[in-house]
């Protein structure tokens, strides 16, 4: 934020207009951004956000390693009212609070090495949207 004030001018922070994780701020030429602190202003314990992936599989952490299979009930016949219910168990469940875990961490590198990666896709938030 320093860095864009002095290229930017003055930053004005802006009330926030919903749920959403992202602090809002203005530039004074108007132009609007948001900033998602997740790391070093951890809000899992009000986080209300899933995901599910183009495989089928829900997770409720951008962090979580294991997401809930969907698509097998899915495929093996389950009608919306089991879905429901399986996700419903789930999300009451959770407890996931992976920014909170990687802000104690004293070294925080990259959340997974490039070979992690590689044999499991899931653990990179870019495949669960963030």
């Amino acid at each position: 934020m320093q860095r864009l004030e002095s290229a930017c001018g003055s930053i004005r922070v802006l009330p926030s207009i919903d749920n959403a994780p992202a602090n809002l701020f203005e530039l004074q030429d108007g132009t609007v951004f948001g900033v998602i602190a997740s790391v070093t202003a951890p809000f899992c314990g009000t986080c209300d956000r899933a995901r599910l992936t183009a495989d089928g599989r829900l997770f409720t952490c951008l962090y979580a390693a294991k997401g809930l299979n969907l698509l097998a009930p899915l495929r093996a016949g389950a009608d919306e009212q089991e879905l429901a219910r399986l996700i419903d168990e789930r999300w009451q469940k959770r407890d996931d609070r992976g920014a909170e875990d990687r802000l104690a961490l004293t070294d925080r590198g990259p959340s997974a090495a490039a070979e992690d990666l590689r044999n499991t896709p899931h653990l990179g938030m870019h495949t669960k949207g963030g």
